[in-house]
């Protein structure tokens, strides 16, 4: 599948990215993901369907303010948060189980 973004509310989720226009890796470093590859094993995760994975954005910036993975098998959500957006990562869970389920995930 292609990465889906999805509307959820005041925050909105995206592909993670790390090209020239944006590169979520210095705020995925903050939330201790420090693997130069993340990105890359994440974007193959949507390509061979078995691991979505979201930015959690603040929608007039782009800056991630969490990650948001659902595991396509299981159905389960992980979700982090960068210091002092719990609550925002939180929020956009709903989201992602909504399309979990529109999409079978188990």
């Amino acid at each position: 599948m292609d990465p889906v973004e999805i509307n959820a509310g005041a925050w909105y989720l995206r592909a993670l990215r790390a090209d020239e226009r944006i590169d979520d890796r210095p705020a995925l470093a903050d939330l201790g993901e420090t693997d130069a590859e993340y990105v890359t094993r994440s974007l193959a995760g949507w390509e061979q369907d078995r691991v979505y994975s979201w930015a959690v954005c603040e929608p007039t910036t782009g800056e991630l303010l969490g990650e948001v993975v659902l595991d396509v098998r299981t159905g389960m959500i992980r979700l982090r948060a960068r210091r002092g957006h719990t609550e925002a990562t939180q929020t956009v869970a709903d989201s992602v189980r909504r399309f979990a389920e529109s999409i079978g995930a188990s």
